[in-house]
């Protein structure tokens, strides 16, 4: 990748040499300095990209602000630009932006992820400041979509703001905000290739000539193409024209392995000669095809799609994140291997569309139609806008090979308890026509590309026939999260591949839960460990590579994201991504990378996220080893365990660690790796080799602390001289549910401790030996103000907010809590710690002695006092 990374500077260097006006663009990015207000009283200085949901789409209060913000700047314009055209450029702004200048009122766009162009020049004073304003509105608009989603609708603006000067005949800017020219390829082979370009062009004056030249250039530079028209314009016309270029003989082919890019430059002039305006686009030669029964073609060879999708936002950022941070999400996902990014749910920053090209990584890109529409011609008309600017202004990216326009569109439908049949059947008809209208547009703009949809698991879209519509079909399937078991995901996909044998298919969604603060011995479904997350992603990888009819598979989510209302493992973030929300790679991701990445010899040891392991008396821990060689071998603390066959990608093996600091040693022969890990053995409960210990009531897997710096261990039955539950039973718990509580629990960020709970025990023992001990004792209301949550879809609640729980807490019958009522000492789920110092001859006694209901408590921390 360095190679072609200095091709491109080395091309750069030699436009600005060969064609100086490049180094003097026309456009000017105005983000610094603008005048923020929530109501137009309070006002603070901000720069763009910005949002005013950063915080408070993460705090402990529901819901975050949606509503109106105003934003303001002064530019100064000299008469020296009088006889210049004038745009205002907004990137994106979410969602619906009203633009003044002066204060007369400009424009109005709805959609919050394209962007858009609007002409300034006649509300424009010279030799004088000009304010722009700029209204914000991210409220819930039942004509704008997206309606609904999981994920979090930052308001804002929050992509650059350029302010553009050009000419009066110049590449328009007026057909969607598009750069005012259109690439096509016709007879890409092997053997040739050829290009074609439609250019618009607008005059803004009387009738004049110019003249077009266009050039094509290969990728050190050198000029193999060009084409040269005089033009007769009109007044006040754009003028469309379009240049066919000779055929290239034996093209280099872009792909994943060879993002080989030429360059194509259009230069518009007047008649002197002089550059009016100059504009430049990648090409690439490539073409596509896909195969119900073989799956995806590129330059006529199969190739598996494997990759991720990706959300814009950041930890600390919400979705106003520099640019810098972004380029680097795509570079660690051409890292990891990964050959197709789709861009979900909505049009990215197209600086990321280049680096794809540059990168060699195919993209789905697609509008954000999902989850419902609306009956209403206003919801339709913005919804044909969305696409038009989507299409055309990420057109000329050579990677762009699918384009989309709805995702999970029956998913609200599916979860309707209000509507009649008849509500119900009229809106699958109304999402039906507007599938087909999108279908059509994308047809018709967008020709050499896949048209794509990607539908959740319900038998909705077979039924309407809308599955029907997209060339390629994408399937959003949580087999062993929300649906059935792990191994049913190739069942299903057979069974759709013979009763739908034409329609090609891709895995577009898919993928756990996983938090790097909880790890266990025996992961279970919706436990949210980084073991479980390891169990899906393999073997989904396995039964999609298993299946020729499959085109790949895009893992939901490259990162953890912002989703406000989730109560996941960390509130108002989706924990499904293969990095963590600041990027930080999960084991998962280097999993991915052991089998995808061939490019060099790669291990990975995956004990990062151990911390704190405790181990009993003989007890063994499985630790995985990630490499894209055959074989590995590996020695525990200088002691040869023997030499592995790597199989999928990994070797797992039950580390027999010793107290203290362990060493793994892996080698192959022409690599190794080596990683330190310290280990809690513990093999008697005697409080010699450790001083405090922690039990994670009510669950089987370890829970991480940060705060505390200690891991709480799993629950367990009594266990004589050891610790345990002498009754009750884990509240919440079942064969597909192993959470707890799905929810936000206030006044703590550890929510996996609290999120499980032993309910009814009315007697935990821990028999500690003779000592003073402080013991700290956790407890949350599992059963009050619950909200229902459509993306879990294992949770069915019907809590109440009466609740009667009460009961008193003893310590060796020392009365720590008297008639202890949560629901009624706190309004929602809210972490109460009990602490209390005891001293004792033998053992601690944990009573929970019920007045009304089941007691409940969600965890233990003891600590031996000298």
């Amino acid at each position: 990748m360095p190679h072609t990374t200095n091709k491109i500077t080395i091309m750069y260097l030699f436009f600005c040499v060969a064609f100086p006006f490049l180094c003097f663009s026309q456009s000017k990015t105005i983000n610094y300095g603008w005048q923020y207000s929530e109501n137009k009283t309070h006002w603070q200085t901000v720069n763009i990209p910005h949002t005013w949901n950063a915080k408070d789409a993460f705090d402990d209060e529901a819901g975050y602000r949606r509503g109106l913000g105003f934003y303001e700047k002064q530019i100064f314009v000299s008469s020296k630009e009088k006889e210049q055209i004038f745009y205002l450029k907004f990137n994106a702004v979410n969602q619906e932006a009203t633009v003044y200048v002066n204060g007369k009122k400009i424009t109005n766009h709805k959609g919050g992820y394209t962007a858009f162009n609007v002409e300034i020049t006649s509300f424009l004073k010279f030799d004088a400041y000009n304010l722009i304003e700029v209204e914000v509105d991210n409220s819930h608009n039942v004509d704008i979509p997206p309606l609904d989603a999981d994920f979090t609708f930052y308001g804002g603006i929050y992509r650059d703001v350029e302010l553009i000067k050009v000419p009066k005949q110049h590449f328009s800017l007026k057909d969607f905000a598009s750069d005012g020219f259109y690439v096509n390829y016709y007879n890409v082979s092997n053997e040739k290739a050829g290009v074609k370009v439609k250019v618009l062009i607008d005059n803004f004056e009387d009738k004049t000539n110019t003249h077009l030249e266009l050039k094509i250039f290969d990728a050190d530079g050198n000029l193999i193409r060009e084409e040269h028209q005089g033009l007769k314009l009109k007044a006040y016309e754009t003028k469309t024209v379009e240049v066919t270029f000779s055929e290239i003989k034996n093209p280099k082919l872009w792909s994943p392995d060879n993002p080989y890019l030429y360059k194509l430059q259009l230069t518009l002039s007047d008649k002197n000669g002089t550059v009016l305006d100059q504009k430049q686009s990648n090409l690439g030669f490539r073409w596509t095809t896909v195969d119900a029964e073989k799956g995806f073609f590129l330059n006529g060879k199969p190739i598996k799609l494997i990759g991720v999708n990706r959300h814009q936002d950041y930890k600390n950022y919400g979705n106003a994140v520099p640019i810098e941070l972004q380029k680097g999400d795509i570079h660690l996902i051409k890292s990891m291997g990964a050959n197709v990014i789709r861009f979900a749910h909505y049009p990215h920053s197209r600086e990321l569309y280049k680096l794809c090209d540059e990168l060699g990584i195919l993209v789905w890109t697609e509008i954000p139609i999902v989850n419902k529409v609306t009956d209403s011609e206003t919801f339709f008309e913005v919804s044909h806008t969305m696409q038009n600017e989507h299409i055309k202004q990420y057109y000329n990216y050579p990677s762009v090979v699918m384009f989309g326009y709805m995702n999970e569109i029956f998913l609200r439908l599916a979860f309707d308890r209000k509507s009649t049949e008849e509500e119900k059947e009229s809106l699958k008809t109304i999402t039906l026509k507007l599938a087909n209208q999108l279908e059509n547009l994308t047809r018709r703009l967008a020709p050499n590309h896949i048209t794509v949809m990607a539908c959740h698991l319900n038998e909705v879209y077979n039924e309407t026939g809308i599955a029907d519509l997209p060339m390629l079909l994408g399937w959003n399937l949580y087999f062993g999260w929300y649906d059935a078991q792990i191994e049913d995901l190739g069942k299903f996909l057979d069974q759709q591949h013979q009763r739908y044998p034409k329609r090609s298919m891709l895995l577009s969604e898919y993928g756990p839960g996983a938090d790097v603060r909880i790890f266990a011995k025996t992961p279970k479904k919706f436990d949210f460990s980084t073991n479980y997350q390891a169990k899906l992603h393999q073997s989904y990888y396995k039964q999609i590579t298993d299946r020729p009819f499959m085109t790949g598979m895009t893992a939901w989510n490259f990162a953890d994201f912002g989703s406000e209302f989730r109560g996941d493992a960390i509130p108002h973030v989706n924990q499904k991504g293969l990095v963590q929300y600041d990027r930080t790679p999960k084991d998962i991701y280097y999993w991915y990378k052991s089998v995808l990445d061939e490019d060099a010899p790669f291990i990975h040891i995956s004990t990062d996220n151990l911390k704190g392991l405790t181990l009993f008396e003989e007890e063994a821990f499985p630790v995985q080893i990630y490499s894209n060689q055959n074989e590995v071998n590996v020695s525990l603390n200088g002691n040869n365990l023997g030499s592995f066959k790597v199989e999928n990608g990994v070797v797992s093996i039950d580390m027999p660690f010793k107290n203290g600091n362990n060493s793994i040693a892996v080698s192959t022969e022409s690599i190794s790796g080596e990683k330190t890990i310290k280990v809690n053995r513990i093999e008697a409960f005697d409080f010699k080799n450790f001083k405090r210990f922690g039990i994670n009531l009510g669950a089987h897997f370890n829970f991480y602390d940060e705060a505390q710096n200690i891991t709480f261990v799993p629950d367990q039955e009594y266990k004589k001289e050891w610790f345990g539950y002498k009754n009750g039973s884990a509240f919440g718990m079942t064969k597909d549910k192993n959470q707890g509580l799905p929810h936000n629990i206030k006044n703590t960020d550890a929510e996996p401790l609290f999120q499980t709970l032993l309910e009814g025990c009315a007697e935990y023992q821990l028999d500690v030996p003779e000592g003073s001990y402080n013991v700290k004792l956790y407890f949350v209301e599992p059963q009050i103000k619950s909200t229902e949550n459509i993306y879990n879809l294992s949770e069915q609640s019907s809590e109440s907010n009466k609740i009667e729980r009460i009961f008193d807490v003893y310590i060796n019958d020392t009365l720590i809590e008297k008639q202890l009522n949560l629901a009624q000492a706190y309004p929602e789920k809210y972490g109460v710690t009990l602490q209390a110092n005891i001293q004792t001859k033998k053992g601690l006694t944990l009573k929970l002695n019920a007045i009304e209901g089941l007691p409940v408590i969600s965890g233990i921390l003891i600590e031996k006092i000298d």
